[in-house]
């Protein structure tokens, strides 16, 4: 199966976990590719999806996004998992239990009909750089701490959920199993 783990980041760290999910799926023994999906020439191509973005202000990235809606055709018959890449695990104490109810509100801003059978909220690298003085001020104001975030255990484990569930047939025709995104 020919798997588009495809991506927008601004940073890095969403390509980084782009990566390491395309390995997974290839261990697994599935054709799988990480690629900046405005590289992507042919959706069509491929069988099923692994979409995911960088999140600034509770959003996806808009290359993101407009591949998801300009794509939508294809990817409502396909496949779709995806992923969010923020900072939870940078922050401390209430803002780091708040975390969770930011998936929603991203999901919300998706376009509409785009049908994915999870969608995870992963934290990367926040660095001192990627904010604003203003932002860096507030980030530390809320008890943010800067690092790399990165938990590959947690994404090792997801795309061989993924993979697991292309391997079994699972993967055939679009929809959410798990009721996200309807």
């Amino acid at each position: 199966m020919n798997v588009l783990v495809g991506y927008a980041t601004a940073h890095g760290s969403t390509r980084a976990i782009a990566e390491r999910t395309a390995a997974v799926l290839r261990h697994a023994g599935l054709t799988a590719e990480a690629r900046p999906v405005t590289e992507v020439e042919d959706a069509g191509a491929y069988r099923a999806f692994v979409l995911g973005s960088a999140v600034h202000g509770q959003r996806w990235l808009r290359p993101a996004k407009d591949f998801a809606r300009d794509h939508l055709d294809v990817l409502v018959r396909r496949p779709v998992w995806i992923f969010s890449v923020g900072m939870p695990a940078a922050l401390r104490g209430p803002w780091r239990r708040m975390a969770p109810q930011e998936v929603p509100v991203i999901e919300k801003d998706l376009p509409p009909g785009l049908a994915y059978r999870s969608h995870r909220l992963f934290s990367g690298v926040v660095e001192r750089d990627h904010l604003s003085r203003t932002g860096r001020l507030l980030f530390r104001l809320v008890g943010g701490r800067f690092g790399d975030f990165l938990d590959g255990e947690a994404v090792d484990a997801w795309a061989a959920g993924i993979a697991e569930e292309l391997r079994a047939g699972a993967g055939r025709g679009g929809g959410p199993s798990d009721g996200a995104g309807t």
